[in-house]
């Protein structure tokens, strides 16, 4: 009797196998049922490539002028007519202008430096995007990355939005700390003009990067652990 009733339980799962493939429309029920799945790719959103073609010349504009200074500074040779604009905001912003110059402030020409490094990364993944980037069906002209280039990608212009987002923070705090020092002389309309809300770019459009890409960092990790697909929507 042990020996009948273990071999009936044995037989159970292979039984119920059988039936399922000697009926076809079970078999396709159950199939269609299933969620559709798809590897881990990357687009980038059409906001953040908008922001990565506007940013990108103006952050290479003041790089030059804070490392190329005094040269780039009114009266040197290099000051017109690309960086007159930065007279004006010199006067506005202390760090940019003589004072800080002056004084030795190194904080500009640091903050220069660390802007090479951010834009050599948005520009390495503007190159992946470009040249590994695929064309895919109903995404009109933007581009899917998939594979090890899409990781490498989505890394990059990851760390690089966390640095500039810190940067720009560290920028604020600094005024904060300093009973702002650089720009409380300025009157009301000078100071959101010219210092506020330009900086502000910089403030909103990272953080908007590094909020898109975090689910994806985390949908890629999910697979990596896990070996499951991504859900398509």
């Amino acid at each position: 009797m042990v020996t009948t009733r273990s071999a009936s339980k044995a037989a159970s799962p292979a039984s119920r196998a059988s039936s399922l493939a000697a009926d076809p429309a079970t078999a396709a029920a159950t199939t269609a049922a299933a969620p559709l799945l798809r590897p881990w790719a990357h687009a980038p959103s059409r906001t953040t490539l908008y922001w990565l073609y506007v940013s990108l010349p103006l952050v290479v504009w003041d790089s030059v002028y804070v490392l190329f200074r005094p040269w780039t500074m009114e009266g040197g040779p290099m000051h017109w007519p690309l960086w007159a604009p930065y007279r004006k905001y010199g006067e506005v912003d202390h760090v940019y202008g003589w004072k800080a110059f002056d004084d030795r402030d190194g904080f500009t020409s640091a903050q220069g430096a660390l802007n090479v490094a951010e834009t050599a990364m948005y520009f390495f993944y503007l190159y992946l995007y470009a040249t590994a980037g695929v064309r895919v069906a109903g995404r009109g002209t933007t581009k899917v990355l998939t594979g090890r280039p899409a990781a490498l990608a989505v890394l990059t212009v990851f760390s690089a939005a966390v640095m500039t987002l810190s940067k720009t923070v560290l920028y604020w705090l600094q005024e904060f700390f300093s009973d702002y020092e650089h720009i409380g002389h300025n009157n009301l309309y000078d100071l959101i003009v010219f210092w506020i809300i330009p900086n502000g770019f910089w403030l909103v459009f990272p953080s908007y990067v590094i909020y898109a890409l975090w689910g994806e960092i985390v949908d890629g990790l999910t697979i990596a652990s896990t070996g499951a697909s991504i859900k398509s929507e």
